[in-house]
């Protein structure tokens, strides 16, 4: 007997999940393929193709009631574009009705708290900070893109290491060891400018993020080049935090009168940069300093797309608390209260 699922994928520039999720919670299938970001990736209809089939392939007998995709590059300006392609692969698939398609932002939310509000700060592939609101964005920092934006993202880390050596080379900057990690990890020789504008310029840029994690290793030996870029990295994106943040003042303003305590808003996390390392670690100390909170580290946003997708259905809030449950998400900060996000006493 086919049993009814809702269906969420979470979609960006390196990687596309999809999870397949009994309307009780359980995940009865998942899938992953490339990226499907609208304006870095090569080919998102392919790897939504392929993250719904293995999904749908290992759930079995089951019938969709629906579906919420978040996908990077999918806000106003590449909405249509991501709507388009979602709907030809989703008629293409045979799938019924219609699914709901927005961007990464308020499914990251959704990946590490089922509070109706509060915020969030991305920092993967891309990076942007912003405030939620019943799975809608209220208003959002950065977020522009690898050229203009995106300060403090993995491709942001690359290329930053990146002029470094350059500077290095051509004598601007203090030596470094990024000289030698990111011109091996180029395949090109460690002197060579011209080698080295070559290789970044036959990459896509989504794969300059790639380059972040040898940047972030140079940092945590003690390298100074590398500790400054991490610090600067943190600094502007906990700076796109606080934008979206709630007026401290109108909070405690607010809750004084009540003669309560303000309410703090729960801060998610997601994004391999504040998984761990440097950056990780000074944004998770920023944000426990600047809005009394202990982060949450987010967990696989297919798992918060999914879970907007249970409470489109009617199902309540405890129902995606308990899918988030199921995967164990942890707090980014190990001190911290895990259930409500704040600073444990």
């Amino acid at each position: 007997m086919s049993v009814d699922i809702v269906i969420g994928v979470d979609a960006g520039g390196t990687s596309t999940r999809c999870a397949a999720v009994t309307l009780d919670g359980r995940v009865a299938g998942r899938g992953r393929a490339g990226g499907a970001n609208q304006n870095s990736s090569t080919d998102p209809g392919g790897a939504f193709r392929a993250a719904l089939r293995e999904a749908l392939g290992a759930a079995g007998d089951v019938t969709v009631v629906r579906a919420v995709f978040g996908v990077a590059g999918a806000g106003e300006s590449g909405h249509a574009r991501a709507l388009a392609t979602v709907r030809g692969v989703w008629a293409e698939l045979g799938l019924p009705g219609d699914p709901e398609v927005n961007d990464d932002v308020a499914v990251a939310f959704a990946a590490g708290s089922a509070a109706p509000v509060g915020l969030v700060l991305i920092a993967g592939t891309g990076a942007v900070a912003a405030r939620v609101r019943d799975g809608r964005v209220l208003c959002r920092c950065d977020g522009y893109g690898w050229l203009l934006g995106d300060e403090g993202s993995a491709v942001w880390i690359g290329l930053a290491g990146l002029r470094a050596v350059l500077a290095a080379i051509d004598g601007r900057g203090r030596p470094t060891v990024l000289r030698g990690r990111l011109a091996d990890a180029l395949g090109v020789p460690p002197g060579d400018p011209q080698a080295i504008i070559r290789a970044v310029h036959d990459r896509p840029p989504a794969e300059l993020g790639r380059l972040a994690p040898e940047v972030m290793g140079a940092a945590g030996d003690g390298d100074p080049v590398a500790s400054g870029i991490a610090e600067d990295a943190a600094r502007r994106l906990l700076t796109n935090l606080a934008a979206v943040a709630p007026v401290p003042e109108t909070a405690a303003g607010s809750a004084a009168a009540q003669g309560a305590e303000p309410d703090r808003e729960p801060v998610v996390l997601a994004g391999a940069v504040l998984a761990a390392g440097p950056v990780a670690e000074a944004v998770r100390a920023g944000v426990r300093r600047r809005f009394g909170v202990a982060p949450i580290l987010a967990i696989d946003g297919a798992l918060g797309a999914a879970g907007l997708a249970l409470r489109q259905t009617g199902a309540p809030p405890a129902a995606h608390a308990a899918l988030l449950a199921q995967a164990a998400p942890q707090s980014a900060d190990p001190r911290a209260d895990g259930t409500t996000g704040l600073v444990a006493s």
